[in-house]
C-alpha cells in the first residue's frame, strides 16, 4: 500500500508544528499594536524578509503541483516555475521600491496613495479578498493530499487541520509570527530539496518492473467499483472485476522502461551529474500514465493506463493539455499558452500576500535588497524542482490518482527519514502561505472595509481584534473551499489566482505608478473591469465546465482557458481611457 501512517513522519509533523506554534506565541507578546500585527512594525532585516518572500511564493503549487506535473507530463511543469520565476523581474524592476513608498499595511494603501477615496479602498479591498481566496483553494487541496501519507488521515482531516492552525498562528502574532515561519519553512524547504536532488542524481536511472494499472475512488463516490488489470479497466459480462466499492489498493508506478545502449546489460547507470542525469533520461524509454474517465452501467470509473514514451518527448513542451499549444497546430491552443504565461509573468507582482511583505521592511533600499534575496532562493528551488519531478517520474512510487503526491513518495523511497522531512516540510509550507493569505485578507477587511470604507474611526487594538475575527471567517471560507475541491492538481488551480491577480491589480498599480494622468475613476474602473472579466471568464471556460462543474468541455461558453492575454491587456486600457475621459472633471474639482 502506498498510503500508511508512519511514526517518525509523525514525530516529525508534530514537532515542527509545536514549533511554529511556540514561535507564533513567543512573538505575539511583540505585536500588539495595529502596526505590528499587520506589518511587523517594519522591523524585519532585509535578508529574513528575502527568505520569507521564499517561504511565501514557494507554496503548495510550487512544490507539490510543480513536482507533480513534471512526474506525469515531463518538461512542460517545468514551463510554471519559469513563469513564477520571470514574474520576480517585474516585482524588482517595477513594483519593490515604489510600492513600499506609497504604501503602509495593504494593497489598496498603494493604490489610494494618492487619492484618499474610499471607492479605491473598496475596489481594492474586493480584489484583495477574491484573489485571496482563489490563492487558498489550492494550498488547502495540498494540505489534503499530505495528510493522507503523512499521517494516515483523510484528506478532509488535512485540510480541516491546516485551517485551524493557521487561524491561531494568525491570531496570535499576525505578520511578525507569518514572517519568521515563511523564513524556517523557505530555508528549510530549500535545503532539503537539494539532499533530494543530489540523492536521486546519486541514484541515477535504473529500468525496473513493470506495475499494475488501477482505477480507483478519490472523490469518495460510492458507486464506483475499484478495478485492477495489467491493461487498465476488465469488464466481464458487463460487470466490473475489482475490489469493492469505496477500498482503495494502490500500487505505486513510475518507471524507466529501457535505457540507452551503453546501459542495457547492467540495466542501471550508477550516478550521475545533472547535466548526465537529463542527457541519459531524454535517450531512454519511459513508462508513464494516461486517464479516462468513463460511466459504465451506472459505474463511474477512471481507468489508468500505461504508455512507452521516448525521454527526449518527455523533456520537450507540449505533453500537458495546457501546454499542447507548443506544437499544435490550432491557434486557440497557442493563445491558451501564451496567454497563461501572461498571466504567470503578471502575477507574482500583483499577489496581496507577496506586495504586503514590502511594508515589513525599514525602507526602499531593504524593499530591493529583500527581492533579490527572493529571486535567488526561488529561483534555485525552481531547478530543483526539475530533478524532483524527473526523478519522481521515475522511481517507482508514483501514485497515478494524485500527482499531489509525487515529491512526498518520492522521498519516500529513499526512507522514512526523508519522507517524514519532506512531508512535514511541505505541511508547513502550506501553514506558511496560508498564513500570508489570511494576514492580507484580514488587513483589507480590518483597515480598509472597515476602517476607510466605512469610515469607522478604530484604535490600533480594535484593528487588530477585528483582523482577527476576519481571520477566522476567511480560514473557515479556504476550508470549505479545499474540501470542494479535492483532487484538482495544484498548479492548475493557482494559474486562475495569477491570471485574477495580474488583471485587477497589475494595470491599476503600473499606470499610478508611471503615469501622472491616472484618476482615482481610472483606477476603480480599471480594477473592476479587470477583476469580473478574468472571473467571468474563468467560470464560464472548458476547463472549469470539465473539471469543476463535471460538465462537458464543449458546452462550454468559452473555449480558451487561460484569459490573461485578453484580461490584462484590457485592464490597462481601461484605467487609460477612463483616466482620459476623467481627468478634465478632477482637475476642475481641484480647482474650486
Amino acid at each position: 500500500m502506498i498510503y500508511e501512517s508512519n511514526l517518525l513522519a509523525i514525530g516529525v509533523f508534530v514537532s515542527i508544528v509545536a514549533l511554529t506554534l511556540g514561535l507564533s506565541f513567543y512573538l505575539g507578546a511583540k505585536a500588539k499594536s495595529s502596526e505590528g500585527f499587520f506589518a511587523a512594525g517594519g522591523t524585519i532585516p532585509w535578508f529574513v524578509n528575502g527568505i520569507a518572500f521564499a517561504g511565501d511564493y514557494l507554496s503548495a503549487a510550487s512544490f507539490l503541483g510543480i513536482c507533480g506535473m513534471i512526474a506525469f507530463f515531463g518538461y512542460d511543469g517545468f514551463l510554471y516555475s519559469i513563469g513564477y520565476l520571470a514574474g520576480w523581474v517585474v516585482a524588482l524592476l517595477v513594483i519593490a521600491e515604489p510600492l513600499k513608498r506609497m504604501g503602509k499595511y495593504t494593497f489598496a494603501d498603494a493604490l489610494d496613495s494618492r487619492f484618499g477615496s474610499k471607492g479605491i479602498k473598496l475596489v481594492a479591498s474586493l480584489s484583495t479578498l477574491l484573489v485571496s481566496i482563489f490563492y487558498l483553494i489550492p494550498q488547502m487541496v495540498g494540505a489534503g493530499a499530505l495528510v493522507k501519507p503523512l499521517l494516515g488521515l483523510p484528506y478532509s482531516v488535512g485540510v480541516v487541520m491546516v485551517g485551524g492552525i493557521v487561524i491561531l498562528i494568525v491570531c496570535t502574532a499576525g505578520m511578525v509570527s507569518t514572517t519568521y515561519v515563511q523564513f524556517i519553512k523557505g530555508g528549510l524547504l530549500v535545503v532539503f530539496s537539494l539532499i533530494l536532488t543530489v540523492m536521486i542524481l546519486n541514484r541515477g536511472l535504473e529500468v525496473r518492473e513493470p506495475m499494475s494499472a488501477l482505477e480507483s475512488n478519490p472523490d469518495n463516490i460510492s458507486d464506483v467499483m475499484l478495478v485492477q488489470s495489467r491493461e487498465g479497466a476488465r469488464w466481464i459480462d458487463g460487470k466490473p472485476q475489482g475490489t469493492r466499492p469505496g477500498e482503495h489498493d494502490l500500487r505505486a508506478v513510475g518507471r524507466v522502461a529501457e535505457l540507452p545502449e551503453q546501459y542495457k546489460s547492467s540495466k542501471q547507470t550508477g550516478p550521475l551529474g545533472p547535466l548526465e542525469y537529463l542527457r541519459v533520461l531524454s535517450q531512454s524509454k519511459i513508462e508513464v500514465w494516461t486517464e479516462a474517465k468513463s460511466t459504465v452501467d451506472g459505474f463511474a470509473t477512471r481507468t489508468f493506463t500505461p504508455k512507452i514514451t521516448e525521454g527526449r518527448e518527455l523533456l520537450q513542451p507540449g505533453n500537458h493539455p495546457t501546454f499542447k499549444g507548443i506544437r499544435g497546430e490550432r491557434f486557440i491552443e497557442r493563445l491558451d499558452f501564451i496567454s497563461l504565461m501572461l498571466a504567470l509573468f503578471g502575477g507574482t507582482a500583483s499577489l496581496p500576500h507577496i506586495l504586503i511583505r514590502y511594508y515589513t521592511v525599514k525602507d526602499q533600499a531593504s524593499a530591493r535588497k529583500s527581492t533579490i534575496v527572493g529571486i535567488a532562493a526561488i529561483g534555485f528551488f525552481y531547478v530543483l524542482t526539475l530533478y524532483i519531478g524527473l526523478g519522481a517520474m521515475v522511481s517507482g512510487a508514483l501514485d497515478v490518482t494524485d500527482p499531489n503526491m509525487a515529491a512526498p513518495l518520492l522521498a519516500k523511497s529513499f526512507g522514512s527519514w526523508l519522507f517524514a522531512a519532506i512531508s512535514a516540510i511541505a505541511f508547513t509550507t502550506v501553514l506558511g502561505t496560508v498564513s500570508g493569505l489570511i494576514i492580507a485578507s484580514s488587513g483589507t477587511i480590518a483597515h480598509d472595509l472597515v476602517g476607510s470604507v466605512m469610515g469607522i474611526e478604530l484604535s490600533g487594538d480594535k484593528q487588530v481584534r477585528i483582523a482577527k475575527i476576519a481571520s477566522v471567517a476567511v480560514g473557515v471560507i479556504a476550508i470549505l473551499l479545499g474540501l470542494l475541491f479535492e483532487g484538482m492538481n495544484v498548479a492548475f488551480l493557482v494559474g486562475w489566482a495569477f491570471c485574477i491577480a495580474a488583471s485587477a491589480n497589475l494595470p491599476s498599480l503600473v499606470m499610478l505608478l508611471f503615469w501622472k494622468g491616472t484618476t482615482k475613476q481610472g483606477v476603480i474602473v480599471g480594477v473592476l473591469v479587470g477583476l469580473f472579466s478574468s472571473l467571468g471568464w474563468i467560470l464560464l471556460c472548458a476547463d472549469t465546465y470539465a473539471k469543476v462543474y463535471g460538465l462537458p468541455a464543449s458546452d462550454a461558453w468559452i473555449q480558451l482557458s487561460q484569459p490573461g492575454i485578453f484580461t490584462i491587456p484590457l485592464g490597462f486600457i481601461t484605467v487609460w481611457l477612463t483616466s482620459l475621459a476623467t481627468s478634465k472633471a478632477d482637475k476642475q474639482s481641484i480647482s474650486v
